[in-house]
């Protein structure tokens, strides 16, 4: 087989007439009773546990009143990103979920940001916010017409 025709072969452009040359003679024949079973390759289970492990979540709370401040502390203690959205609160009560948020997010060293009207980002210690803006990004415009 010509070197143009292997690798036409390899891209998957035309049969490969050498199939066989694939193939492992035992396993062709049967199944062997003295093979190992097939195991994964440990790192791959490592990946995956860490990654569970580590496993990212934010919680969004729209709170009836200020008896859900418990679970919006709970899940920040636990070290959950929370976004409170107050719109539908009584502006008393939601004044008051805010004040609960700040003394919160100052006790556990996090930080407490507005999102939007009557929204709220509540972030742990350990998280990093990123604004939409990127960084040393030239504002004059799309392309940059040096």
């Amino acid at each position: 087989m010509g070197s143009v025709r292997k690798a036409s072969a390899w891209l998957g452009l035309v049969e490969d007439s050498d199939d066989d040359r694939y193939y492992d003679d035992e396993y062709a024949e049967g199944s062997n009773e003295t093979a190992e079973p097939w195991v994964t390759d440990p790192r791959v289970r490592a990946v995956a546990e860490s990654a569970e492990d580590k496993s990212p979540r934010i919680a969004t709370v729209t709170p009836d009143g200020f008896r859900d401040a418990r679970g919006i502390g709970e899940l920040f203690r636990d070290g959950v990103p929370v976004i409170m959205n107050l719109t539908s609160m009584e502006p008393s009560d939601a004044k008051r979920i805010v004040d609960f948020a700040a003394g919160l997010t100052f006790g556990l060293r996090g930080s407490i940001e507005r999102v939007a009207n009557r929204v709220f980002l509540l972030s742990p210690a350990d998280t990093e916010v990123v604004s939409g803006e990127a960084a040393g990004r030239d504002t004059n415009g799309f392309f940059n017409q040096s």
